[in-house]
């Protein structure tokens, strides 16, 4: 469980990224977040990791408040907490095979890592998961040869060799078309109910957003606007979350996040 108290988040600059934000996040749920560039969803996604440190208030993962974790401990947060971003985050000179066993370096360790001292069950593991989301064929393929659609899909392979408990993926198909943007989320939603592991997603596809979440939550200058099940959403409830009436580019998301001016 993520459970937000009072959570708040002022940026060095000024900008307040997060307001007194007061959330649980069952284990297991398939939560997307939803808002305008700057309502402050990447801010909530990667306080979570602690990528962002809140300023103020309790946030506690499994429990524990992770906003004092430092060193071992928040080493071991992030462990167990998988990311998966925009653009991809591999490593474009190395394999797919490569790229995809470092999600075990938080349990092996950097030395083992750079030698490529992987346990035969690490690169059993991450062959498997590779297959889980098709891309078997391409292990030895490097990461730049690889298409948008393909790199994400080994990003989670790659995130679920980490064996998380919770994974976060901050805007995970705003680079992608709509046939590939699918097939990521249907592979995200897959992972989600077989391994039951917590998911939080942000997005700017309004119809994406409804056909995979279990829960929206909606965001508008730091705060939390709504918060509720799929099927008790309507089309007035984005106009509540957006401030506005709801136009065909929201439906389409064409706004891109801003994640480093506090969101």
């Amino acid at each position: 469980m993520i459970t937000f108290n009072d959570v708040s988040l002022v940026y060095p600059n000024g900008t307040q990224g997060l307001k007194n934000i007061n959330v649980e996040i069952n284990e297991g749920e398939f939560v997307v977040i939803v808002g305008l560039s700057g309502a402050g969803k990447s801010t909530f996604i990667r306080s979570v990791n602690r990528m962002v440190t809140p300023t103020d208030g309790e946030l506690l993962v499994n429990g524990e408040n992770i906003i004092p974790k430092k060193g071992k401990e928040l080493r071991k947060l992030r462990t167990s907490v998988g990311m998966i971003f925009q653009n991809y985050n591999l490593v474009n000179r190395s394999s797919v095979i490569k790229n995809t066993i470092s999600g075990r370096l938080g349990h092996t360790g950097t030395i083992r890592s750079v030698f490529n001292l992987y346990p035969k069950a690490d690169k059993k593991l991450a062959f498997e998961n590779l297959k889980r989301v098709h891309m078997e064929e391409k292990i030895y393929n490097r990461a730049d040869e690889l298409s948008g659609g393909q790199q994400q899909r080994v990003s989670i392979a790659r995130v679920l060799t980490q064996e998380p408990s919770i994974i976060l993926a901050d805007e995970p198909v705003a680079s992608l078309d709509p046939p590939t943007s699918h097939q990521v989320m249907t592979y995200l939603r897959r992972v989600n109910k077989e391994d039951n592991i917590t998911t939080i997603v942000n997005l700017h596809f309004i119809d994406m957003a409804m056909e995979y979440a279990d829960r929206i939550i909606g965001m508008r200058d730091g705060e939390i606007v709504f918060d509720g099940l799929v099927n008790e959403v309507e089309e007035k409830t984005f106009e509540q979350i957006y401030n506005r009436p709801i136009r065909e580019e929201d439906l389409r998301g064409s706004e891109n996040d801003a994640s480093a001016s506090g969101e």
